[in-house]
């Protein structure tokens, strides 16, 4: 019997130690770094960014002359038939049957070099080096929304695990409080009613408290899957860098910095990844005019080749041919094609432009939003905290009015439900600030991972 108890305590062990090996401690930093691994955005924009760099060489790749070999076999049989006849000499003579059979191999290697071609490859290379710088900044932009979501969505967990201990605070208040009721109506000083209106109300914090925990676990899902991680295992968010205790001098301080709107404006736009990226966008399709407009030149290549022919492979060296030269090429009419390219080109370049000056529009608006966010959550933090400190104070009076025969349960019971409702605004409050901040942060763009 000692045995199996002993085995079953080794068991239990063994479990426990299962489960606390599954569970996974993140904090923020570790979030972000995860994020910047495994999320699929950057992937995908890290794949691009290669990709545009490749069409970089690729255009480059122009300016050089290109090289071929080619080779080839071919077999030709020819079958007569016997009965034929053919006039000769005045006579008519009958030409028997015949089959004959040739075969020709030819190798030949040659070069082609464009010399000129109406400024095309220049712009094709501007074109292709802006669309690479363009994909450059799309991805750095890329990390730097997934890290702002990444922070946003790890303040949203920790802010929900507060939430989740507002109510159990709720709760285990109201249970004590139900043991003095129900103590105090079995010795005949209070109704019965009063028990089963605490009992409601005790009902109404599990309820409430079973949101709070959901809230909370779909908080953390929604953050394991924005990082990338198995979203099956069990995780831990705790960070203790993050403060949520938020002086008035600190507050003061973070005013005091972002209180010039024109500079934070020329900051972000000296700075997101986003604007430049738009900026290299239109320098893109002003290469695309020129390529465009190439159709109009001429075009001049140099060639030149080598090759060798024989009906038989071993004496394929002896039958020689070399021949180089120049070409011209020009276009004098194309059913008006070019100027078709070349008002779709100068059509996009319009399009760009106005694309860059909504860009500069979008960053004065967002930058005018973030500002308003943040002073809007000071303002909603401060008036939480004093809030917070009459509901706690006129929660005390109320039961202590209560208990003393001078008050009702219902007033105890409102006084308690301000103190919850205190609690869960300055709980908002606080991570609405720190996010605010952050979010002001990104709008600035001036922070690469």
């Amino acid at each position: 019997m000692r045995f199996v108890s002993a085995a079953i305590v080794a068991v239990l062990c063994a479990s426990a130690a299962s489960l606390e090996a599954q569970t996974v401690s993140l904090t923020l930093e570790q979030a972000m770094r995860a994020a910047l691994e495994n999320n699929l955005s950057i992937v995908q924009a890290d794949a691009n960014m290669n990709a545009a760099q490749a069409g970089v060489t690729a255009a480059y790749g122009g300016y050089l002359p290109t090289l071929s070999a080619t080779g080839s076999w071919n077999r030709n049989q020819t079958d007569r038939a016997g009965s034929s006849t053919a006039n000769f000499g005045g006579g008519t003579v009958v030409i028997p049957a015949s089959k004959s059979t040739t075969s020709n191999f030819n190798t030949a290697l040659n070069l082609n070099w464009t010399l000129f071609d109406g400024f095309a490859q220049q712009g094709q290379v501007g074109q292709a080096s802006s669309r690479s710088v363009a994909s450059e900044f799309t991805a750095i932009r890329t990390r730097q929304s997934i890290v702002f979501q990444v922070e946003a969505n790890y303040l949203n967990v920790l802010r929900n695990e507060q939430l989740v201990k507002v109510s159990e605070g709720s709760l285990k208040r109201d249970r004590r409080q139900l043991e003095r009721i129900t103590e105090s109506n079995r010795v005949g000083s209070l109704s019965l009613a009063d028990v089963y209106r605490q009992q409601s109300q005790v009902a109404g914090d599990e309820f409430s408290l079973i949101q709070a925990q959901n809230n909370f676990d779909k908080a953390k899902a929604d953050l394991v899957a924005l990082i990338g991680l198995d979203v099956g295992r069990e995780y831990v968010f705790a960070d203790a860098s993050i403060s949520t205790a938020l002086s008035a001098e600190e507050l003061d301080a973070t005013s005091s910095k972002y209180a010039n709107f024109r500079q934070l404006v020329e900051r972000a736009i000296a700075s997101r990844p986003d604007y430049k990226g738009a900026v290299e966008s239109y320098n893109a399709s002003q290469s695309g005019v020129t390529v465009a407009r190439s159709g109009y030149l001429p075009s001049v290549s140099a060639f030149a080749g080598y090759g060798l022919s024989s009906d038989e492979v071993r004496s394929l060296s002896n039958n020689k041919n070399v021949n180089w030269g120049l070409s011209v090429r020009w276009n004098l009419f194309d059913g008006f094609q070019t100027n078709n390219s070349v008002q779709s080109a100068i059509a996009s370049r319009r399009n760009a432009e106005i694309s860059l000056t909504q860009a500069e529009r979008d960053i004065n608006a967002q930058m005018k939003k973030a500002l308003l966010d943040l002073e809007a959550a000071r303002k909603q933090y401060e008036v939480s905290q004093k809030a917070l400190v009459s509901a706690g104070e006129d929660l005390k009076i109320a039961e202590e009015r209560y208990n003393l025969g001078a008050g009702t349960l219902l007033d105890m019971l409102v006084a308690n439900a301000n103190l919850v409702s205190a609690q869960a605004n300055s709980v908002n409050a606080v991570y609405n600030y720190v996010t605010a901040h952050r979010n002001l942060e990104y709008t600035l763009g001036e922070r690469t991972y």
